[in-house]
């Protein structure tokens, strides 16, 4: 039996660009069956303007997944999230959490949260679109230069989720850092503002029916249980990409401790999987790179990056590097 405690919180893959594409969910299903897995984000004019299938399409296996869009246009976000659910997504997210340059020039993402009211217009127009869930991934607040210190504040974060809230949204990805915009990098946001928890325990006090779900650094099993003593959910980025055992661990402490973790038969399963998607056309590169941090500190690690590194039978498609890389961890019979 699982733990009784945690059987109703939420285990998510935090959306990554150029990390959970669809190849990559594929892959954390198989050490996950329960897992809540995001695409990319996808922004609304590259949706509406773009090649809807290449963005959209996504293998059934992934179930339960959810769709990440940004943008800032009710009219266009309502497209986008209709859209979404005629291809089968489970839920809709809105990003307002990312601090990158290319975002804040589209006027999304993080530097959105200083417009509570505009984001609450974004998400009523989703929410009376469709019928799946509409949900906001956000930060704790927002630094950026000549701004008032006020969007960094506790008080700013109840205000922000009290909108959005009021507006439908029952389920909010906290990233407990402020974003700083302007300054440091995507990957300097991830690190140099301090975690805030104590932000997320407020807004559940203050929000109870609201599903709080906790994301920001977590890399071990133990921090995730300790995060889902209090919150509904929690939200796993790099620790789930760098160590997908986690996802398994997680797995088991919430929905079946039985669930029997094979990684050598995860890989195989994913090797016949790339064969497939090889003879439909994908280049080697787009599917071997999700291997790459796989079994870091275990023998063989290094000869396995090594392997599955080699540029040159990567240019040319020579599918025997899998083999050859998991034999490494494994053995010659992988």
């Amino acid at each position: 039996m699982p733990n009784l405690h945690l059987r109703d919180k939420l285990i998510a893959v935090a959306p990554m660009m150029a990390w959970t594409d669809r190849h990559c969910r594929f892959l954390h299903r198989l050490y996950s069956p329960s897992a809540l897995l995001f695409t990319e984000m996808i922004t609304s004019g590259a949706l509406i303007h773009g090649k809807q299938t290449h963005q959209l399409d996504f293998d059934s296996s992934q179930h339960p997944v959810a769709v990440q869009f940004g943008g800032n246009n009710p009219t266009d976000l309502a497209v986008c999230a209709k859209l979404a659910q005629q291809w089968g997504y489970d839920e809709i997210n809105l990003n307002v959490g990312c601090p990158s340059d290319r975002v804040q020039r589209g006027t999304f993402g993080a530097c959105l949260m200083r417009e509570p009211k505009l984001v609450a217009a974004c998400i009523a127009a989703m929410i009376d679109a469709v019928d799946i869930p509409v949900t906001v991934k956000c930060r704790t607040g927002i630094k950026f230069k000549g701004a008032d210190e006020r969007y960094a504040n506790a008080e700013f974060l109840l205000e922000f989720v009290d909108a959005v809230h009021a507006a439908g949204c029952e389920r909010i990805y906290l990233h407990a850092r402020n974003a700083i915009l302007g300054g440091l990098t995507p990957a300097q946001n991830r690190d140099i503002p301090p975690l805030q928890p104590e932000r997320g325990k407020m807004l559940k006090a203050e929000f109870p029916k609201l599903q709080l779900v906790i994301n920001g650094g977590i890399t071990i099993r133990q921090q995730a249980l300790d995060y889902l003593e209090w919150a509904d959910g929690v939200m796993i980025g790099r620790g789930a990409y760098h160590t997908p055992l986690l996802l398994s661990e997680l797995h088991q402490d919430l929905n079946s401790p039985e669930f029997f973790v094979d990684e050598q038969n995860f890989l195989l399963q994913y090797k016949n999987y790339m064969l497939g998607q090889l003879a439909a056309g994908e280049r080697l590169h787009t599917l071997v790179k999700h291997l790459l941090h796989s079994f870091n500190g275990r023998p063989g690690a290094r000869r396995f990056r090594q392997t599955l590194s080699d540029h040159q039978r990567l240019k040319r498609g020579d599918s025997t590097i899998i083999d050859d890389a998991l034999s490494h961890i494994f053995g010659a019979a992988a």
